[in-house]
């Protein structure tokens, strides 16, 4: 079975609205019938609420040595701790940092395959020129039956390198204003 790639917004019990986009993949999920069904790996887009964010504290940035711990408190008053390896700190202190600023993350693995609709929002540019760049060879794709996949790693590798040119391009132009303006070329 092949997911759809969609946007639905939802809105979970502590108030988060989220996004979820599904991108075809090869992940088992329990469907809302409780059957096991083969479809696509799901993103979910969080963001936090007004209210949360003004409740919510920062992180203070972590030295080494220093441990990261997660209180969880289960609907029965039932208590957890969990220790947050060192290694995932600095990904857990963006998450939060990005959410308290009110914008929407998600975690991603670099392997995650992406539509060219979906790597089309990530690099800011059509799916018809994703499309384009695909067949020119500047993103690297396979077919899933008639369907183009990218790889996350290779959608942010093209961002970067499209961020490049474009810094490049806004220098060079800079440049030109000020020999116009300096020299009245």
């Amino acid at each position: 079975m092949e997911a759809q790639a969609g946007d639905s917004r939802s809105r979970d019990p502590y108030g988060v609205e989220f996004s979820v986009i599904a991108v075809t993949g090869h992940a088992h999920y329990i469907d809302d019938q409780g059957d096991i069904a083969m479809a696509s790996q799901i993103v979910h887009f969080a963001g936090l609420s007004d209210r949360d964010r003004k409740t919510a504290s920062p992180l203070p940035k972590l030295v080494a040595g220093d441990r990261l711990e997660l209180h969880v408190r289960h609907a029965g008053g039932k208590e957890r701790t969990l220790s947050i390896p060192p290694s995932a700190a600095a990904a857990v202190e963006a998450l939060l940092a990005h959410m308290l600023r009110g914008e929407r993350v998600a975690v991603l693995a670099e392997d995650q395959e992406l539509s060219p609709t979906e790597a089309s929002a990530i690099l800011g540019i059509s799916r018809p020129l994703v499309v384009l760049r695909m067949d020119r060879g500047d993103l690297p794709f396979r077919y899933v039956g008639k369907h183009r996949r990218a790889l996350l790693k290779d959608v942010l590798a093209l961002k970067a390198r499209l961020e490049t040119r474009q810094a490049a391009m806004d220098a060079l132009a800079e440049d030109t204003e000020d020999l116009i303006q300096t020299h009245g070329l």
